[in-house]
This record gives structure tokens, C-alpha cells and sequence, in this order.
């Protein structure tokens, strides 16, 4: 496989932790951090349901006074279209409540194209009592992994997250194509883990490793991807929680690039019809958090443990109730549905990516499941929170898989995968051990959320209406 590395040093832990003691995490020690960069302006960042930043720009002299901020919980129980649900005022307080934000100080880390000194900081949102608010997605997967602590475990993630470069689109009813290269030309063949075709996009990919290493964002690897004008960056392995945010930043720092240059940068999980879709396929492992040990390995060379067969065989089971947070928008079907290699099944074999569970061949210790449902276009806190959450009840329930398969599969009898938003919806709102292990509260908001979002999209009138329909029915 050809891939093109970044030559530049990668951090994997962010400077603000660097900069105070290993126990202190305190707000005086990120002020500091602010401080010696001589920021002025302070992003306050919150992923919203869709995986996008919403929140607020706080000067730096009122960071440091209040050193926290407020925003309405009603922004995740709002659909992409900015509509609300009717149960509006059943998902949210009555009262439509303020959220109290406080800074995450190890995702403090610059914003690299603003022309004044700009700090970006996640921040976790909590209600007036101190509880963590249960419809905040970072929220959700911080359940999850005490779930895993509780058993001593950690889990270990590496996402690798694919998209395309396309040409600026402001009319929304033409298609998009791909962006003109540095030799004039655009893309019109697959060129699959092309440098050639990679170094087409040599200042968009340059400016993108300038920011992600302003940012100490951990990309590892980059590749041309099967689609026209289609990249794929790759992630270090590392706690779930820094691994989702560092997805969530890439995604702004990926968009910014391409935007210098003229360029959209999308995650759209199927951009063009007849191009490929963009996953974003997710490794993932469990750690001893006592030894360190990688749990999936078996005793003995080529041989995994009792947890990774159980892990499997909850992926197998629960899955299908999460393509709603795997594949969150009507979009995201059409590349399951119609992509050649995309997963339409829940079997699982050694390096084999016909299945939508692979075990790439690696050594014991990198023992690993790569799970290869969730799309690029997904939520990474939800996606990682669930794919997760599906693992912990096959370990609960002590689920036992499938046999691995070496042959070429699609569709296998005996599990369903849903083809449409509304069965996944569907499938979300009747799995009752995904509801205890995630939220009662937060699955009901993201089902009406997302319903209101399929109710917007199936009033419009496509041109494939009026191009077949309007003269002859």
C-alpha cells in the first residue's frame, strides 16, 4: 500500500497538559496556558448532535473572570435544519435552561488561521446541579467508558477518517465535482493509493499539516482513497475520548485548509452518485488498565481471549440498532446501499474487508476489531460511544459469535441491516439494553431529532420527480 506520512513531529498529548502537573488540571494552570500565548479571543467549543461546533467566542479577559460559560441545552434537541420536534418541551426542561460549560483543559489548542491569537477548547456541559448533561454527545461516550472502568478496562481507538475534495458548490441543486489540480486537470479515473494523484492537492494537504501540527492534532498517515478527489487520514490509536475530539478538530481543520484554496472539504458519506462513499472506519481494542495488557489476546500466539469473542458477539447483536448513529443522515444509506465494498452484514474475518467486522493480522499485542459500519458524515462521540456500548453488552451477556469468514459475503441470513433512516430509527427506539447502557433520555431526544430531520427532506420535490414523474403518471 502507498501512503503519503506526515515528515513533521506529532504530539500526542496537547501542550496545556504538558504545561501543568500530572494531577492538576485546575483553571489557573489553563490560564496560564492562555497566557503565555497571549490570546485574546477564546473559542468555546461544544460538538453538537451532528458532530459540528457550536458555542461561543469569549474575549480573553472575560474567559479568564468567568472561566466557564452558558449555552441552551435546547441545541441538541435541534434538528441540521435548525427545526424542533414537537415533544420539544418533554426532551428538554420546561423552563428551556441555560447549560453550565466548563473547559476540557487538554483540548486546549490553537486555532492556526485566525489573524489575532486564538485559542479552540472543548468544553463538557453540566446541568445547574453539577451532573453531566445527558444529551451533550461527549457526555455519552464519557458514560460509556465508566462502564468500561468499572471492569478495568480501557479502550483504545484509531479512526481513519475518509472525504473529498470537491469544487466550491453554491447552488445546491448541481452536482458536485472534483476540484481542478495543480495540473489544471480535474480526477476522472479511480487512482486508488496514488502519490501522483495525492500531490495533485500538495497546498491544500501541506496547509492541513501545518494546522493539524499547530493544532497537535495526531494524524498519522494520509492516502488517496477509490473515489475521484477522495483522501483518508488516519489517526494514532489512543483513549476513545481523545481520539473523538482530535476527529472533531481534524474535521475543522480539513475544512479550513480546502477553504483556503478555493475547495470544499466534505464528509458527506456519499457525495456523488457515481463515486464511492466515505467511512469512517473505527479500530478499536481493550487495554488492562492495571497492566496494560492488550484483553483481545489469547494466551497463546494467534489465539484471542473469551472477551474478544464476547465483544464480537456483541457487535453482531446490537449493531443493527445503531446504524442511526453509524449512518445518521439519509444521505449516509446511499453509500451502504449502493458502495461496492461498503459492509452489508454483521460477519466478521481475518483481514477480511467484505465483512463489516475486520481483524487485520497484526501481533498479539495489537490485537484488534475494525469496525466498518460508521460513515464519515457520523457523529465520533456517538459513533465510538456506541460501537463501544454494542462490545459492553456482548461482554455482559457473555455473547459468543459467529464463526470467522474468509469468503467474499454480503447479506447473511439471519440478521437484518436496516436500508433506510426511518428502519434505523426504528430498530434505535425498541433496543432497550443500548437505552440503559447510553440514556433513556438522550436516545429519545436523537430518534425525534432525527425523524424531524427525515420528515424536512421528504417534503422536498427531487429533479428525479419532475425529470420521470411529471408528465408521465
Amino acid at each position: 500500500m502507498t501512503e503519503r506520512k506526515s515528515s513533521k513531529k506529532s504530539a500526542s498529548s496537547k501542550s496545556v497538559a504538558a504545561a501543568m502537573p500530572a494531577t492538576a488540571q485546575t483553571d489557573s494552570a489553563l490560564l496560564r496556558w492562555l497566557q503565555e500565548r497571549k490570546i485574546t479571543e477564546v473559542e468555546c467549543l461544544v460538538p453538537d448532535m451532528t458532530g459540528n461546533a457550536r458555542g461561543k467566542i469569549v474575549p480573553i479577559k472575560k474567559f479568564s473572570h468567568d472561566n466557564g460559560t452558558r449555552l441552551s441545552e435546547g441545541l441538541f434537541a435541534t434538528s441540521i435544519t435548525g427545526e424542533y420536534p414537537e415533544e420539544y418541551y418533554e426532551l428538554v426542561l420546561p423552563s428551556d435552561s441555560d447549560m453550565v460549560l466548563r473547559p476540557d483543559p487538554h483540548t486546549a489548542c490553537l486555532v492556526p488561521w485566525t489573524a489575532e491569537p486564538t485559542a479552540q477548547i472543548i468544553h463538557d456541559c453540566y446541568t445547574h446541579d453539577g451532573r453531566p448533561h445527558p444529551l451533550a454527545p461527549r457526555n455519552v461516550l464519557k458514560r460509556v467508558l465508566a462502564e468500561y472502568d468499572k471492569l478495568g478496562l480501557k479502550p483504545i481507538v484509531a479512526p481513519e477518517i475518509e472525504f473529498y475534495l470537491v469544487q466550491k458548490n453554491v447552488d445546491p441543486d448541481l452536482p458536485l465535482v472534483p476540484p481542478i489540480g495543480r495540473s489544471g486537470r480535474a480526477e476522472s479515473a479511480h487512482n486508488a493509493y496514488s502519490i501522483d494523484a495525492v500531490n495533485e492537492y500538495d497546498p491544500i494537504i501541506d496547509l492541513m499539516y501545518d494546522y493539524c501540527e499547530a493544532m497537535e492534532l495526531d494524524v498519522d498517515t494520509l492516502i488517496h482513497e477509490t473515489g475521484a478527489g477522495q483522501l483518508e487520514v488516519n489517526l494514532n490509536h489512543a483513549d476513545a475520548l481523545s481520539r473523538a475530539d482530535q476527529v472533531f478538530l481534524f474535521k475543522r481543520a480539513m475544512r479550513e485548509s480546502a477553504l483556503r484554496h478555493g475547495v470544499y472539504a466534505t464528509f458527506l458519506a456519499k457525495p456523488m452518485e457515481n463515486q464511492p462513499g466515505s467511512a469512517m472506519h473505527i479500530h478499536q481494542s481493550l487495554v488492562d488498565a492495571k497492566t496494560g495488557r492488550n484483553a483481545f489476546a489469547g494466551k497463546r500466539d494467534g489465539e484471542q481471549s473469551e472477551l474478544f469473542r464476547h465483544y464480537i458477539g456483541g457487535l453482531q447483536k446490537y449493531t443493527p440498532a445503531c446504524m442511526a448513529l453509524f449512518a445518521p443522515n439519509i444521505n449516509s444509506y446511499r453509500r451502504l446501499v449502493f458502495g461496492e465494498i461498503s459492509p452489508k452484514n454483521v460477519m466478521w474475518g481475518y483481514d477480511n474487508r467484505t465483512c463489516g467486522f475486520r481483524v487485520p493480522k497484526d501481533t498479539p499485542e495489537n490485537t484488534r476489531i475494525e469496525n466498518r459500519f460508521a460513515g464519515s458524515d457520523a457523529n465520533p462521540y456517538l459513533a465510538m460511544a456506541f460501537t463501544l456500548a454494542c462490545g459492553l453488552l456482548g461482554i455482559r451477556e457473555k455473547l459468543e459469535p459467529t464463526a470467522p469468514t474468509s469468503a467474499s459475503v454480503g447479506e447473511e441470513v439471519g440478521y437484518s441491516m436496516t436500508e433506510t433512516l426511518v428502519e434505523a430509527l426504528n430498530e434505535l427506539e425498541a433496543c432497550k439494553p443500548l437505552h440503559e447502557v447510553l440514556g433513556e433520555r438522550f436516545v429519545r431526544t436523537y430518534v425525534a431529532v432525527k425523524r424531524v430531520e427525515y420528515m424536512t427532506f421528504f417534503r422536498v420535490i427531487s429533479s428525479w420527480e419532475r425529470e420521470f414523474l411529471l408528465l408521465s403518471v
